[in-house]
């Protein structure tokens, strides 16, 4: 497989590490912003929803192309979202098997996976349009990506608000927690301070691109 322009592992490179950063779903596509601000309370639960996601996603991208031709375009979002909810229903049930403390504590939020934009957007944007092999990094890459966000916006969560990382004590019995990180309120300040700072570094990217660009043209 190839495509146009580019050689196969490049592309097939392109397609898996997009999502991690210049399309990130959390930081800059804002997507699936639900489940990013609810359960973005420690590192663990973050973890777990992002792979939950990614998995979803994956499989469900996978299948979509690779019945892409046989799917009629009247009932295409309709057979999408009984193919994610396929694959939810897997999820919902292992997670249940491995974690019943994990499972209460993502709550109906893995069952909202179904309705994520992001997993209906890749399916219905790429994955209906690409062979199962590029559909399958792509979503791959943007389920990763998507778990970056949750596990960044968690860390600083738990840290600043439970004085932990992934359940593991850094400051000590002395630490004094900042409640409102633990509240919906702290998923909000997290993410502001985030998308600031992705927002700095797209903006001195373009300041030298085009520094460099300058001077290319100038020598």
């Amino acid at each position: 497989m190839s495509f146009p322009g580019t050689g196969h592992q490049g592309s097939n490179w392109t397609e898996l590490t997009e999502g991690l950063w210049e399309r990130n779903p959390v930081f800059v596509m804002v997507l699936g912003m639900c489940p990013t601000l609810a359960v973005t309370v420690s590192g663990i639960n973050s973890l777990s929803m992002g792979l939950a996601t990614t998995f979803v996603l994956a499989a469900s991208c996978w299948l979509i192309s690779l019945l892409r031709r046989m799917i009629p375009k009247e009932v295409r979002i309709a057979v999408y979202i009984v193919i994610i909810a396929t694959f939810v229903t897997v999820v919902d049930y292992a997670i249940q098997a491995i974690s019943l403390s994990m499972y209460e504590a993502l709550g109906a939020y893995i069952q909202l996976i179904v309705a994520n934009c992001l997993v209906l957007g890749r399916a219905e944007a790429h994955a209906a349009r690409n062979p199962p092999l590029a559909a399958t990094l792509n979503a791959t890459g943007m389920g990763l990506g998507f778990t970056l966000g949750l596990v960044m916006i968690g860390a600083v969560r738990e840290v600043l608000g439970a004085g932990s990382l992934f359940g593991l004590s850094l400051f000590g019995p002395d630490f004094q927690p900042w409640v409102v990180m633990v509240l919906p309120p702290g998923g909000f300040f997290v993410m502001g301070g985030w998308l600031m700072l992705f927002a700095i570094v797209r903006r001195r990217r373009a300041r030298a691109s085009v520094a460099t660009a300058g001077a290319s043209h100038g020598a």
